[in-house]
């Protein structure tokens, strides 16, 4: 297999794995909103963190049916920021003793997991220098 097949492999396992996560990652972002409004009657935080959190999923769906090569990195650059914008929220939650770390934790290990990969697919995708 020539090295520009195995990278197009390798970029649709990355589609994949973070279409997937940012799926699963919405959902549960979902689950953290209802609880926050609901037990901790917090509303501003939880409200970003629900447009924040579930906005990376749809600009990845929106990438991957995307019309060029350009529009596929701006969707995806896009869920990058998104994800950045979720951690500083999901940080601030805990920072601000709305949430305790151990409620946090797995939240950020997802949220910096798909920030690893959303990097890494515009490392992939961009010009050279990004």
């Amino acid at each position: 297999m020539d090295d520009k097949n195995q990278n197009s492999e390798e970029e649709k396992k990355e589609e994949n794995a973070v279409k997937e996560k940012s799926f699963t990652f919405a959902v549960r972002c979902v689950k953290l909103y209802m609880y926050l409004k609901e037990q901790k009657r917090e509303y501003d935080m939880s409200r970003q963190l629900l447009r924040s959190g579930t906005s990376i999923g749809a600009n990845v769906r929106e990438g991957l049916l995307a019309q060029s090569r350009a529009d596929f990195l701006s969707k995806m650059s896009i869920a990058k920021k998104e994800a950045g914008e979720t951690e500083y929220w999901l940080e601030l939650l805990e920072a601000g003793g709305i949430l305790k770390p151990e409620e946090t934790q797995s939240m950020l290990k997802h949220c910096r997991e798909l920030i690893k990969l959303l990097v890494s697919i515009c490392r992939s995708t961009g010009p050279r220098n990004f």
